[in-house]
């Protein structure tokens, strides 16, 4: 071990006795010296356990919401300016007032209101059409089938002409013939009707002093009409004047309409 140098103060063993900076058993710490543990020992304001974190969460939590009230007093300023602006600016850029909202109001409704009426009269027309439709349909439907049984009808009444349409077959007959007239089948064509092209189909002709113009005088095949529709013509023969009969002829017709 070396002697102290001439003139250098030897260490202060009393003072210094820490071991690597930290006092050693049964020395005093001075206040404010960092322990080993690295909590400050303050002899000055010595305090509980864990009141220095509860004081620090406290004022953390009261900086946080004065922070927030500021912040949202700064906002509602802002945006009742914001508002008052825009209402300002709108109202007065447009110089519309409650009259004038009311008055487009009232034009919108009234646009509305030609619209659905316009809507419903379309609809209205649609279903009328479609009814019309309908029924149209339903009627051909019903002479088509109809049409497919005149042959039958047919066989029905040359036996009825013939006397034998007796007994059961008498009552089919009947009542198949009554069933078609419900569903609105109409036979036409008999003895005396004058003659009419669109519904009567010539096939024979002659002439009579005891006729005054064209007449059926004999039905071949009776027709039938289902509605409106003429499903078949009739099968006549003619008989038309021969001008010297009691009957008027046609000049003579025509010299009394004249005068």
């Amino acid at each position: 071990m070396q002697d102290p140098v001439v003139g250098q103060d030897a260490p202060d063993s009393s003072t210094d006795s820490s071991v690597g900076g930290v006092p050693t058993s049964g020395q005093d710490t001075p206040p404010g010296t960092s322990q080993a543990d690295g909590v400050t020992d303050d002899a000055a304001n010595p305090t509980p356990e864990g009141l220095d974190g509860l004081e620090g969460e406290a004022r953390a939590a009261a900086a946080a919401a004065s922070a927030t009230t500021d912040a949202g007093d700064a906002t509602a300023a802002g945006t009742g300016g914001a508002d008052g602006g825009t209402d300002g600016g709108t109202d007065g850029g447009t110089g519309e007032g409650p009259a004038a909202e009311l008055e487009r109001v009232r034009a919108e409704l009234a646009e509305r209101t030609a619209d659905l009426q316009r809507v419903s009269a379309e609809f209205t027309n649609y279903r009328r059409r479609t009814e019309r439709e309908r029924e149209s349909t339903v009627a051909a439907a019903k002479a088509s089938v109809a049409g497919e049984l005149l042959t039958v009808l047919d066989d029905v009444e040359r036996a009825q002409n013939h006397g034998d349409l007796t007994g059961p077959f008498k009552v089919v007959a009947d009542r198949l013939t009554e069933t078609l007239q419900r569903a609105g089948l109409t036979p036409f064509g008999a003895e005396g009707d004058p003659f009419d092209p669109s519904v009567h189909e010539a096939v024979a002709h002659e002439t009579s002093p005891d006729v005054s113009g064209p007449t059926v005088t004999t039905v071949m095949r009776r027709g039938y009409r289902f509605g409106d529709r003429v499903l078949r013509a009739a099968m006549v023969g003619v008989t038309d004047s021969d001008g010297t009969g009691g009957g008027a002829t046609p000049s003579e017709t025509a010299d009394a309409g004249t005068s």
